[in-house]
């Protein structure tokens, strides 16, 4: 969190009108850290950061989408394949992803970084890593994050990724991911 201070001194005004943004790591074109900056600098200024998310099964082997509640300042209202959020100072791909897990579904799951790549679409240019993890269950929703969610098979996913208004990076994230399935080898990393 970064701390916030008004000539020097901590008032309650300054307190009350400063917010606080989250701490992420720039890095650059290799993944490597460069610093720390808030994610709103990232983003204004288009600073690589890094982004965890998983891309949640059912035990049929069904996807899970969801639509982004109306009020968020990012993609208000579009769907998504993956789940997920920056990647905090010092955290991995998968450790973001599971944290963003638990804070938008109250779920808890195995998340495994199956592959990560240079994100160019979007807000600015991030890594991202893409996890995947089986649900056996959804708890509570963050319903100021999740407006709707709902499970789907391949088949119809593939058909609602042209038809719905999904997040830039949905599309290529369910693409690397079937390729990253059909090359045998699911518990390899695979980087690009």
């Amino acid at each position: 969190m970064r701390a916030c201070g008004h000539s020097g001194r901590a008032s309650v005004v300054a307190a009350i009108v400063c917010v606080v943004d989250e701490l992420v790591e720039r890095v650059d074109a290799q993944d490597r850290v460069l610093g720390v900056v808030s994610r709103r600098d990232a983003v204004r200024e288009g600073w690589m950061h890094r982004v965890g998310v998983v891309v949640c099964r059912d035990r049929q082997g069904r996807y899970l989408v969801h639509r982004r509640a109306e009020q968020l300042s990012r993609f208000p209202g579009h769907y998504e394949l993956g789940v997920g959020g920056a990647a905090g100072v010092g955290e991995s791909y998968e450790q973001a992803a599971a944290r963003e897990l638990s804070e938008e579904l109250g779920a808890r799951a195995t998340v495994c970084l199956r592959f990560k790549f240079l994100n160019r679409g979007g807000l600015s240019p991030h890594w991202l890593g893409v996890c995947d993890a089986v649900l056996p269950k959804i708890g509570a929703i963050d319903r100021g994050e999740v407006a709707w969610y709902g499970w789907m098979t391949e088949s119809e996913l593939r058909r609602t990724l042209l038809q719905w208004t999904f997040t830039p990076d949905s599309q290529e994230i369910f693409g690397r991911y079937l390729a990253c399935r059909a090359d045998g080898a699911p518990s390899r990393k695979r980087y690009s």
